[in-house]
């Protein structure tokens, strides 16, 4: 069947909303009334805010440093353009949201200023998956309430099931909690309805990795380089997995690969000292710590990426002193802290149960690490090794 529609619209965005109402008139849905206001104020009457939006979502889908940047000073311009712009605001705490695990910003300041783009994302439309997406962000990477991180994420796809960012997150964060089986389908629909974004692979792979299945986790992950072959985190995923495959040479030379692209991380540096430690390589470890020191005197490195070349080298006394660092800077890291593999040596340590309850992080037991949790069947863009 073809559908004709015919209109003189003044603007693109008026376009997509009397598209939107024609499409909803002729599939003949009665959508909510608040869902029909929504739909309303989605998105802004000046095209120049949404333009800059556009540009700020662009470069953030890119997930490095100096992208990360852009995309919140475009952002910020839209948000200036239409202060009521609740999509901009969205896109403003996403930034923040991101910047201290992507752009190794520190996480005090981020926080704020997350916090707050989030409320007035919330304050513009309450309604809206991204206002909501963006909350549960915050309270997933600041605020460890787990639980209240999902429930967010949870709202928004109920308020647009095909918002793909929302299912990832929620994905991300019921990974976190244990919870692989349901992460692990949250995150397939993610790749449902964006096949070709290679973040959702490469985190798809995280999500794998956290089930203990690493040979999914190596598909995922080189999905992601043959979807974008710049996509840094694509690599940091592939090497990790190398690495738990004992494929320790691999691993080292996908991590020069991620280093070259990932704009200074420091994530780079330490996974690659916590594998050259494992390997036996201590005196390149050691450069490795000296050289994230170094880093130090000169910007904010994450504590959590000294404490995991400590841990590598064996380190229990040293590992935790920057552990505990970690904690009181509130490092976005230590979320990895329940469930990455990379820790299950001295994860029952009492001192390091210790820091979890502080943090508050709701876990279920990881699993079986030579059993990792099924894929679940059906997924459409897996390429075969």
């Amino acid at each position: 069947m073809v559908c004709l529609y015919e209109a003189n619209p003044g603007s693109v965005l008026e376009f997509q909303r009397e598209l939107s109402m024609a499409i909803e008139k002729r599939l003949r849905v009665q959508l909510l009334p608040e869902r029909v206001a929504a739909l309303e104020r989605r998105q802004t009457r000046h095209g120049q805010a949404y333009d800059f939006y556009l540009r700020g979502r662009y470069f953030w889908n890119q997930l490095s440093p100096a992208t990360n940047k852009r995309a919140l000073e475009y952002y910020k311009r839209a948000t200036e353009a239409d202060p009521q712009y609740a999509l901009a605001w969205s896109g403003v705490a996403d930034a923040y949201s991101s910047s201290p695990i992507n752009s190794d910003a520190p996480p005090a300041s981020a926080w704020a200023r997350a916090r707050d783009a989030a409320a007035c994302a919330v304050a513009a439309e309450p309604n809206l998956a991204e206002a909501q997406t963006s909350l549960g962000l915050v309270k997933f990477w600041f605020d460890w309430d787990w639980r209240g991180a999902a429930a967010a994420f949870r709202r928004a796809t109920e308020l647009d099931p095909s918002y793909a960012l929302a299912h990832r997150m929620e994905g991300i964060t019921l990974s976190h909690m244990g919870e692989h089986g349901e992460a692990l389908c949250a995150i397939q629909r993610a790749r449902e309805l964006d096949p070709l974004l290679a973040s959702h692979h490469a985190l798809s792979s995280q999500v794998a990795f956290n089930a203990r299945d690493y040979s999914e986790a190596l598909r995922f992950a080189r999905q992601a380089t043959v979807l974008d072959p710049e996509f840094w985190i694509g690599y940091m995923q592939l090497a990790q997995a190398h690495e738990r495959l004992g494929q320790t040479d691999l691993a080292l030379d996908v991590f020069n690969t991620a280093a070259r692209l990932c704009g200074g991380n420091s994530k780079m540096l330490s996974c690659r000292g916590y594998i050259l430690a494992r390997a036996g390589l201590t005196e390149a470890a050691r450069e490795v710590l000296s050289t994230l020191e170094a880093v130090a005197r000169e910007r904010y490195v994450p504590p959590y990426a000294l404490a995991l070349v400590h841990a590598g080298l064996g380190q229990v006394d040293q590992t935790l002193v920057w552990l505990q660092r970690a904690y009181e800077a509130r490092d976005v890291h230590l979320v990895f802290l329940p469930v990455d593999a990379k820790w299950d040596l001295i994860r029952e340590d009492p001192r390091v149960q210790a820091i979890l309850a502080h943090c508050g992080f709701q876990v279920r037991a990881t699993p079986n690490p030579d059993r990792g949790v099924p894929i679940p069947s059906g997924d459409p863009f897996l390429m075969p090794e």
